[in-house]
């Protein structure tokens, strides 16, 4: 009886139905890289707030005022007190009267001395915005003492990713690829909707989370699914193509952005293709390598013929059953990751190497390009830099290996993220350029990561190597 290999190999291992379903799957990582980075623009500071002031918006409706007229009228200048930002977080604690205030010049009643000895208080009542729905900080009032909040979604969407990859890494190792794929793409979908009409924080919160666990989920699953049905020379080149998808993602994100005003749009933008790969149904079929380790020959060689169909290929009549090694049909469990000294070795690199490239790269791209300047264009760029990583990783793994690509880009990314560190900010073009490297450094180390995890492990322990 031929092996899974000789069978795939007379099949075609990259022909045009692999090619099909791999660009299918490949749209998966632009979505993903949506979400991954989204906060960047739903959560974008707006440029103009200050503190809702008792009775100014009634004052001001008396008077006729514009947005702009009551900023000016309500909140002294900073130049009026030192210690008085702007009036985004405190404001002067005066009691308005709405019938006997001046409509041309309401702080007449108070000379610039009383003023500068006037006792401040925080924004109890909340905020006035230029543009009210314009990102989640202006709905949500995540400003001023409640401004970390907004780093806290984007923790809670690390959170999702976290329980995502054991749950549904474990139930896509029981169930199959393509059913917990397909599972994943309606539930980062409708959890998708939620958030974007979320009534409030703490709901906005739990499916953002849950956002994570599903978008954990069509990423992992679209992964590992295009790994699986080509062959393993071509392996590397899908396992980083794919990523140059993700890549794309990031480049597309600012055009939404520029092009939709407000936040609940730029949400349902970035949601809402997660349901067309419903789709996919259809047209993407099971892995066949799994489908053995559970002892489902038959299935697996039914589409195996049909790979070969499509690829123009013929397997032989005698093929009625395909042989797979006791290791392939085993039940493994996470031990399985560290049971051997060699494994052990392997799964600790891994462990470590995962931690760094996703805590650096997500601090680039979280911190890079918004600190001044045109937000899109510097975060198209920003993307754009990471083209040349796979490029760099395509030419390089085959001619010297993936070891010393990897520590050469790692150490770039950290070189490059210290020096970044003690540049002067007056030189902002400097600093950008030197991080715009690291970034550049750090893509390499993270998509070469993604490829050895699921080289070094064997069928049925590739997802929960990839989970951990």
């Amino acid at each position: 009886m031929p092996s899974f290999d000789e069978v795939l190999k007379e099949a075609g291992e990259f022909g045009r139905f692999q090619k099909r379903v791999f660009f299918l799957l490949c749209q998966t990582g632009i979505t993903f890289s949506f979400l991954f980075v989204g906060v960047v623009f739903l959560g974008h500071t707006p440029e103009y707030y200050w503190c809702r002031i008792p009775g100014a918006a009634e004052l001001s409706e008396r008077c006729g005022w514009t947005l702009e007229e009551e900023q000016n009228y309500t909140v002294p200048a900073s130049n009026l007190v030192n210690r008085f930002s702007s009036g985004q977080c405190e404001r002067f604690d005066i009691e308005w009267n709405n019938t006997s205030v001046s409509c041309t010049n309401p702080l007449s009643r108070f000379t610039n001395r009383s003023l500068g000895n006037m006792p401040l208080t925080s924004c109890q009542d909340g905020w006035v915005y230029k543009q009210p729905h314009s990102t989640i900080i202006s709905e949500y009032n995540l400003v001023c003492a409640n401004a970390w909040m907004l780093d806290l979604t984007q923790a809670v969407l690390n959170l999702g990713f976290l329980t995502g990859a054991f749950t549904l890494g474990y139930a896509a190792d029981r169930y199959g690829r393509i059913r917990i794929y397909l599972y994943s793409c309606l539930g980062v979908g409708l959890c998708g909707l939620v958030v974007a009409f979320a009534p409030n924080f703490p709901i906005f919160l739990i499916f953002r989370f849950l956002q994570g666990v599903f978008g954990k989920g069509t990423w992992m699953t679209a992964y590992v699914i295009v790994t699986e049905i080509v062959g393993s020379d071509q392996r590397r080149i899908v396992g980083i193509v794919i990523q140059i998808f993700f890549t794309l993602g990031i480049m597309i994100l600012p055009g939404i952005a520029y092009l939709i005003p407000t936040w609940q749009g730029i949400q349902l933008a970035i949601t809402l293709p997660n349901f067309l790969f419903l789709l996919y149904y259809w047209a993407v079929p099971e892995s066949p390598r799994w489908l053995l380790t559970r002892k489902k020959g038959e299935k697996a060689l039914n589409i195996m013929h049909t790979i070969a169909k499509h690829n123009g290929k013929y397997l032989s009549p005698h093929y009625s059953e395909i042989t797979v090694t006791d290791e392939e049909v085993s039940n493994p469990s996470f031990l399985d990751l560290v049971r051997t000294p060699h494994m052990r070795k392997y799964t600790l690199i891994l462990m470590y190497a995962w931690f760094t490239s996703a805590l650096v790269y997500q601090g680039l791209v979280m911190r890079l390009g918004i600190i001044g300047g045109n937000l899109y264009l510097d975060f198209f760029i920003s993307g754009a830099v990471e083209l040349p990583a796979a490029l760099l990783i395509l030419l390089t793994i085959d001619r010297i290996g993936r070891r010393l690509p990897f520590a050469i880009s790692n150490i770039v990314a950290g070189v490059a993220c210290l020096i970044t560190a003690f540049l002067p900010e007056d030189i902002p073009w400097l600093k950008t350029s030197v991080a715009t490297l690291g970034r550049l450094g750090i893509t390499m180390a993270f998509e070469i990561v993604y490829l050895v995890n699921s080289e070094l492990y064997p069928t049925t322990l590739r997802f929960k190597g990839l989970a951990l």
